[in-house]
């Protein structure tokens, strides 16, 4: 029998992720559609989506923060691209966009000392072998795993080299201890429930000073320059954005930060993507059907919720028969509109991604889950 009760916003995709509760299009009714972006009032509700994020994430005095072009992806490249090649580098990797980072620094950028701390689905490194002296790159969040670092412990607070860190489904939704960090990169689409393909940076005094003393051997694209003549480019951390952004996207982007403010700031949006991962954890403890895919319970996402299919029946199919009957169970709810978007990441094992970040309600969440049941049960019982 289907349960009796459906999720009221059937959104959990891990990006873009779901709007805050009550959106509507009516949210963006201020938009300064048609204006240049270099316009005073426009530069003026840049300056706002840059000096909300900083004010609301609590960033260490001194840390200068920007919107730069193409999303996480391209906040964390053009860190790399600027930053990287001056020391030795450390970088981490347990699941596919750490290790996209990897083939950057090894392939791309061609960094010949490199030291990779690499994982399986699941599991972390050993991060008590990083040396610190080099420079660091590492995802706070596994976003295709659901595997993240439980805190900065790990991390000295004085280090020689910089911390680069992909943080773009963390922010918002754990509490980073951003002081030990020289560069967090994130995206409006993933926590926040922005629209894709604006990106932003946040830099460490030490990262500044490494921007405006080395210059990488390597060509350097505009949208990657941060620095010019041997100085920070102020203009990027004011609102004088590098390329055109979208000024709709910006208005929901000011929209989301009013929306967390109004709700009680960072420590409500933590709390509510905490009561996510609660709700999961508490249906999964009681069915030997599902698990979650990190094997430390401390190193569980509460974003990017990661589950495995470890039922014997499902475990005594063929790798393409997996993939083909998690795909069918995503599939049947996707039908049904009780959830959409809720499948593993493509290079990730087959299993169930529910995206729990602090715009999903708990309620939603809570719904979902004697769905799931339904849905592999059916499944099952067809073979």
């Amino acid at each position: 029998m289907k349960p009796a009760t459906t999720p009221r916003r059937p959104f959990f995709s891990s990006g873009p992720c779901a709007k805050r509760p009550g959106w509507s299009l009516d949210a963006l009714d201020g938009a300064l559609l048609g204006r240049s972006h270099r316009a005073k009032n426009a530069k003026a509700r840049i300056r706002q989506v840059i000096d909300d994020s900083r004010e609301i994430l609590g960033l260490p005095e001194g840390y200068v923060c920007g919107i730069v072009p193409a999303s996480d992806t391209g906040a964390i490249e053009m860190a790399m691209w600027s930053l990287l090649g001056a020391r030795g580098l450390d970088i981490c990797a347990w699941e596919s966009f750490g290790s996209a980072w990897i083939t950057d620094v090894v392939k791309q950028l061609k960094l010949e000392d490199v030291t990779r701390h690499e994982a399986d689905y699941g599991k972390l490194p050993d991060l008590s072998a990083i040396n610190f002296d080099n420079d660091v790159v590492f995802t706070y969040n596994g976003t295709t795993s659901g595997v993240r670092v439980p805190n900065l412990d790990w991390i000295p607070q004085d280090h020689d080299g910089l911390v680069l860190c992909d943080a773009t489904s963390a922010v918002f939704a754990m509490d980073l201890d951003y002081s030990k960090l020289d560069v967090i990169t994130w995206s409006w689409q993933k926590v926040m429930g922005g629209e894709a393909a604006h990106g932003m940076i946040a830099l460490s005094p030490r990262a500044i000073e490494r921007l405006e003393t080395y210059s990488p051997p390597w060509p350097l694209p505009k949208i990657f320059r941060m620095s010019k003549g041997g100085k920070l480019i102020q203009g990027i951390f004011e609102g004088a954005t590098i390329n055109t952004v979208s000024m709709l996207c910006v208005e929901d982007a000011v929209d989301g930060l009013e929306w967390a403010r109004s709700i009680g700031g960072l420590p409500a949006l933590l709390a509510r993507s905490e009561a996510n991962l609660q709700a999961v954890a508490q249906w999964a403890e009681k069915n030997d059907w599902i698990d979650f895919l990190a094997e430390d319970p401390a190193t569980r996402s509460c974003t990017s919720i990661c589950l495995k299919i470890v039922d014997p029946w499902y475990q005594g199919l063929s790798h393409e028969e997996q993939a083909a009957k998690a795909k069918e169970l995503v599939k049947r709810l996707e039908s049904e509109n009780i959830a959409y978007d809720f499948g593993s990441y493509r290079d990730a094992p087959p299993g169930i991604r529910i995206w729990g970040g602090a715009t999903v309600d708990a309620e939603d969440t809570a719904a979902l889950l004697p769905w799931l049941d339904w849905a592999f049960a059916q499944i099952k019982a067809e073979g």
